[in-house]
């Protein structure tokens, strides 16, 4: 297999660190994540990984809280599955560095965009976690922003489904999954791949966003060598 994409930012859920736990971090569904991640960092590929931190906080979803700590309490939620994956990836042999775009200086690199790209250019995996590091954005729109900052080729967004479809499959049996989509379509349709202001800045940048299903970590292996699996959107 030979990769189709030389740098990569990979987008991972937190639900999907969970495992069937639902909840926290599985280490042993965390490792068969990370080994198609050593797959392809091995054939050359240069990897970000942006990771959310929805199997801790879900900062949206926190009732009376205010939304401003609310959301600060879910950047720190991505940081300890920045922590899990980077160490997982390091059990398998890879260069690891986390970067957080709030300053956690015993534990991590502050995140400065120079240093990331070398990082990157040396072989090492760069695990970006803190989302923005500003509350009211997603790990979606961090994902979009730092793919953009390390001029990264595409997004591979890993989720629980298979690709984007035109309504929630697992409300209607009857939903369409879609090959392909334009970024309009995306906004058009308000279609749930990401949300307005991180399909918004990837189209702005004409950076590809690929949707597929993590439940096969394969996946990742499949998407950087260009297979054609779930739904990708890009620019017409």
């Amino acid at each position: 297999m030979q990769p189709k994409y030389k740098r990569i930012l990979l987008k991972l859920s937190g639900e999907s660190l969970a495992g069937s736990q639902s909840h926290g971090i599985d280490f042993d569904t965390v490792l068969k994540i990370c080994m198609p991640i050593k797959e392809c960092a091995d054939m050359g590929v240069q990897i970000g990984i942006v990771v959310g931190g929805g199997n801790f906080w879900r900062g949206r979803s926190s009732g009376k809280m205010d939304r401003t700590r609310a959301d600060h309490m879910g950047m720190l939620a991505t940081t300890i599955n920045a922590l899990g994956v980077a160490d997982a990836l390091e059990q398998l042999g890879l260069q690891v560095r986390v970067q957080t775009a709030i300053a956690m200086q015993e534990i991590a690199e502050p995140y400065i965009r120079n240093r990331a790209v070398r990082h990157l250019e040396k072989g090492r995996v760069v695990v970006f976690g803190c989302g923005t590091g500003n509350p009211f954005f997603s790990t979606d729109t961090a994902a979009a922003l730092r793919a953009a900052e390390i001029d990264a080729d595409i997004i591979l967004k890993a989720t629980m489904v298979d690709g984007v479809y035109d309504s929630d499959p697992k409300k209607n049996t009857n939903a369409v999954k879609y090959d392909s989509l334009s970024f309009m379509d995306v906004l058009n349709k308000d279609l749930k791949v990401m949300d307005s202001t991180a399909a918004s800045l990837c189209r702005d940048n004409k950076i590809p966003i690929l949707v597929f299903n993590i439940d096969k970590p394969d996946n990742i292996l499949k998407a950087v060598c260009g297979e054609s699996i779930g739904t990708i959107v890009e620019e017409e």
